[in-house]
């Protein structure tokens, strides 16, 4: 297993790992490096799940989305199916905290992700903050998308996903996870909405391409801390060249 620094920031000071993790939203690795097809799994969930209950990711050599629920880790697999992920496994590129409402309120009739966007975004207060977003209800269309475990030499996400798998189902009940994050962590994260979806019966997910709801419920969490976790003494990491613009590359690979 690698080895891994921690790193905690909030915002522009740099705290001691004993701080205080209400509110706090942990990371692992960065999306550019991900970007860059660095899939070999940096931490086990089993130690994952002690930064937090709520998230996003996804799995050691890109092998399917990850959406983590109520402490409980679900793998949607690019042949469509969700399974209860194994502690002992890995993840490149996670997001994760323990997840506690500070706002929320009812969309009543149909939205769709843009809407629901332009919504969330009209309610939070400060746009240069990290939020967590969960919705819950009913959904009359959603699109996602998986990826299967990924062989080296790893290709850039951006090949990776040009013959992704595509999922499309109606009339489903269940939620999406995930955050929206200011602008200003372009190259750590996904700037804007990244969002997963699990169905209420657990048997349908992925990465959120798109939607259309019937009735739901939105609950937004603020962060203010932000914890990153970088390989350490590993040369394929220290070897990628992350000083490069991947913004298309990010773009074409989430949308």
């Amino acid at each position: 297993m690698k080895k891994y620094i921690l790193l905690f920031l909030t915002g522009f000071l740099i705290y001691s790992c004993s701080a205080v993790t209400e509110n706090r939203l942990t990371q692992v690795s960065t999306i550019d490096a991900l970007l860059a097809g660095y899939y070999d799994g940096v931490m086990p969930l089993n130690k994952l799940n002690e930064f937090g209950n709520f998230g996003i990711g996804t799995f050691n050599k890109l092998d399917g989305e990850m959406i983590m629920l109520d402490g409980v880790i679900y793998q949607f697999k690019a042949d469509g199916k969700i399974y209860q992920a194994e502690l002992t496994n890995t993840t490149p590129f996670a997001s994760v905290l323990v997840f506690k409402v500070d706002s929320s309120f009812q969309i009543t009739g149909s939205t769709n992700y843009n809407s629901l966007q332009a919504k969330i975004d009209s309610t939070i207060k400060n746009k240069n903050l990290f939020y967590a977003i969960k919705v819950t209800g009913k959904f009359s269309y959603v699109k996602t998308r998986s990826v299967p475990a990924q062989e080296k030499p790893y290709k850039p996400l951006a090949e990776v996903t040009k013959t992704q798998p595509v999922f499309e189902k109606s009339e489903q009940t269940g939620t999406l996870i995930g955050f929206r994050l200011p602008a200003f962590t372009s190259g750590i994260n996904v700037p804007g909405y990244h969002l997963h979806f699990l169905s209420s019966d657990f048997s349908f997910g992925g990465h959120l391409l798109d939607f259309t709801t019937g009735n739901i419920k939105v609950e937004i969490q603020e962060i203010n801390n932000f914890y990153m976790v970088l390989p350490k003494g590993d040369s394929s990491f220290g070897d990628l060249d992350l000083s490069k613009d991947r913004t298309k590359e990010l773009h074409d690979a989430e949308k």
